[in-house]
């Protein structure tokens, strides 16, 4: 078994839209998709197993922060420590960015992925209701306000 991540790049839009499908209500679209990799702001990264997409995730800096756009991982692979392993990469880039810290928004159901964040030093800071239009629910806002501290806590190696 063979973990690899990287940079998104346009041969891989077409898995990453097939892994939005599989894991949102409401995907993103291809275009847009494609889209990011031109926005000068915006940061994706994949992470290849055996040499097939099983995750990815994407985000937007703006001076020093990073607003994670999307993270996702392909259902087969959950409760693997993927999306563990790609938050902290995300993490390492937006440092290399001079990023200091990180926010997101999660559904107020999803227990799971609000779970991996408070492992990740993330706080939850506010409340945006009616956020997720497919349902009405309300997002919980999430910020890491030190993200360099919590790459030197972690015991991941991370290879970009």
């Amino acid at each position: 078994m063979s973990d690899i991540v990287r940079p998104m790049q346009a041969m891989d839009i077409d898995r990453v839209y097939e892994l939005e499908k599989t894991c949102f209500r409401t995907p993103w679209s291809r275009d847009s998709l494609a889209g990011e990799l031109k926005n000068k702001i915006a940061h994706y990264l994949v992470l290849e197993r055996d040499g097939r997409v099983v995750a990815y995730a994407g985000m937007w800096i703006i001076y020093e922060e990073a607003h994670i756009t999307n993270v996702a991982v392909d259902p087969v692979f959950r409760r693997h420590g993927i999306a563990k392993r790609v938050m902290l990469c995300m993490m390492r880039t937006a440092r290399l960015f001079d990023a200091t810290e990180m926010t997101l928004e999660v559904r107020e159901n999803n227990l799971g992925a609000q779970a991996l964040y408070a492992q990740l030093d993330f706080e939850k800071a506010g409340v945006r209701k009616g956020y997720y239009t497919d349902t009405g629910e309300a997002a919980y806002i999430m910020w890491n306000r030190d993200i360099g501290l919590t790459l030197e806590k972690s015991n991941v190696t991370i290879n970009l």
